[in-house]
């Protein structure tokens, strides 16, 4: 079994990558990451919510965080975003079967307004981002895919590092970069390339809906093409 660092006692030192096992087999590192204290926001969350998808995708799709749903489920998107991002991803023409779907923060972040309430998503925080990618590129380290969507701005920043603003990238295909941080943890980021689009969730948010979403088609259909040259 391949080992893992030696964890930090607290897990309030925002900082994952004690937890992360040196090995490229995504069961392994699902199972580590069900126990990560990188960061407070395991404390509330029910669950560790990692990737889904084949071991060797051609395409990985990144979010923001896991919402409500996702939370209680284990599983990433299988929320109303979830549903319209996979829509949206039959439209373009890519086959969510052979997607893998992950997020840039593993653990739901949530206020309740008040008792009994539902909860609502909160934002993560950089601190809480940059805790937590050392999980994301563990997952590309493994999976090695050609390309990698950013549905939203964090997980653009997670990829392509700050400050990030959706607009200065959106539609574009770009190289993810090296990492020199991954190399000396003995993590290898595939010669991918990362394209940006809106998070689906914004898609729902939006006043003009059905345009938000002819949007994020476009976007994906830019991937497809990506992916048949």
């Amino acid at each position: 079994m391949a080992g893992t660092r030696e964890k930090a006692g607290s897990g309030a030192e925002h900082d994952a990558r004690p937890y992360v096992p040196h090995t490229a087999d995504l069961d392994e590192l699902g199972r580590a990451a069900a126990s990560c204290r990188g960061c407070p926001l395991y404390a509330a969350a029910t669950q560790t919510v990692f990737g889904a998808g084949p071991r060797r995708a051609r395409l990985v799709l990144v979010g923001e965080q896991p919402g409500d749903r996702e939370d209680r489920e284990g599983e990433p998107f299988v929320g109303p975003a979830g549903a319209l991002l996979r829509r949206a991803l039959a439209e373009a023409g890519l086959d969510e079967s052979s997607a893998y779907f992950t997020n840039a923060v593993k653990h739901f972040k949530f206020t309740v307004p008040e008792p009994g309430k539902r909860r609502i998503h909160k934002a993560p925080s950089l601190r809480e981002m940059t805790a937590c990618r050392p999980w994301l590129v563990a997952e590309l380290a493994a999976v090695r895919p050609l390309l990698v969507v950013a549905l939203g701005a964090t997980a653009g920043r997670a990829l392509l590092g700050g400050p990030f603003r959706v607009g200065d990238h959106r539609g574009l295909l770009e190289p993810l970069p090296a990492d020199d941080a991954a190399r000396r943890d003995g993590a290898s980021l595939p010669e991918a390339r990362v394209l940006v689009t809106v998070h689906p969730s914004a898609v729902l948010r939006a006043r003009d809906r059905d345009g938000a979403y002819r949007g994020l088609v476009a976007d994906l259909r830019v991937a497809a093409r990506a992916l048949g040259e």
